[in-house]
């Protein structure tokens, strides 16, 4: 194989991504390098403002990019993103699920014990992480089922092979993510075309908006107990940052990844692979 050839196989440029959630920390640097990249960037989120803003930096920088309110949960709401992506750039290549996240109320803690967490506290997480994943996946995969190509791509977790104490229902959704993923793979290659490829990543830790000050003071930013078992039980020694999931994203929706589908890559520092001792 050539340099050309080599170069090609990562070549992404003009083809459109959706990334769901792409405001958030993680999905926003996804949206930065992909439009880099030269691909079309369709931000969906449910905070508009914020998806706007990323879209407008985007653009500012020479990329071509557009922000669309989307509630995952509400199947309308993802047909009218898709009918807004699809009337701006004509087709969708790439589905990035990245909408999710866990919540308060549906995290055990010395107060709260697990018998006592609240149904609509858990079903918000559940329903966000898998049936949002799911949603996304029905009303875009349509489209690509149509054009007879296009990836997917989910977010799992490190939830879904080691169940963490204290978040039953994130644990629990992004497990059904990871199942749902290989479910999709074999669906959209057996019954519409076999280049719909589904793969998913699973982060270790990293620090968002939503666990910062679960793993670090937020006075002295030093790790707290839980923080520091993390670290401890990574073998690389640190919190991953938004740009160490960029390379594995890209090969699995490039066409280096070609013969690729149905699997979960972990990208966290060695974490799954070690066992404490």
């Amino acid at each position: 194989m050539n340099m050309q050839n080599i170069q090609n196989i990562y070549d992404l440029s003009e083809q459109t991504a959706i990334i769901t959630g792409g405001a958030g920390v993680l999905c926003s640097a996804i949206c930065r390098c992909l439009a880099a990249l030269g691909l079309k960037i369709a931000v969906l989120d449910v905070n508009l403002s914020t998806a706007e803003c990323l879209a407008a930096e985007l653009n500012s920088q020479g990329g071509k990019a557009i922000a669309v309110l989307c509630d995952v949960l509400d199947k309308t709401s993802l047909e009218l993103a898709a009918s807004r992506v699809t009337a701006a750039f004509k087709r969708v290549d790439i589905l990035i699920n990245g909408a999710g996240g866990n919540k308060q109320q549906a995290t055990t803690s010395a107060d709260v014990p697990f018998f006592d967490l609240p149904v609509e506290a858990l079903r918000w997480v559940f329903d966000l992480n898998l049936l949002g994943t799911i949603l996304a996946s029905q009303v875009f995969g349509k489209i690509m089922a149509k054009q007879k190509s296009g990836i997917i791509l989910n977010i799992s977790s490190m939830n879904s092979y080691r169940p963490l104490t204290r978040v039953p229902a994130y644990s629990a959704a992004k497990a059904g993510v990871s199942n749902f993923t290989q479910w999709l793979a074999v669906h959209m290659a057996k019954e519409y075309s076999s280049i719909i490829r589904v793969n998913a990543v699973a982060p270790g830790f990293f620090l968002t908006e939503q666990n910062r000050f679960l793993l670090t003071d937020k006075e002295t930013g030093d790790l707290t107990p839980r923080g520091k078992s993390i670290i401890d039980h990574t073998p690389m020694g640190r919190f991953g940052t938004p740009e160490d999931l960029l390379g594995t994203v890209l090969w699995l929706i490039s066409p280096a990844s070609a013969f690729t589908t149905g699997i979960v890559v972990p990208v966290d520092g060695g974490f799954s692979a070690y066992s404490g001792v």
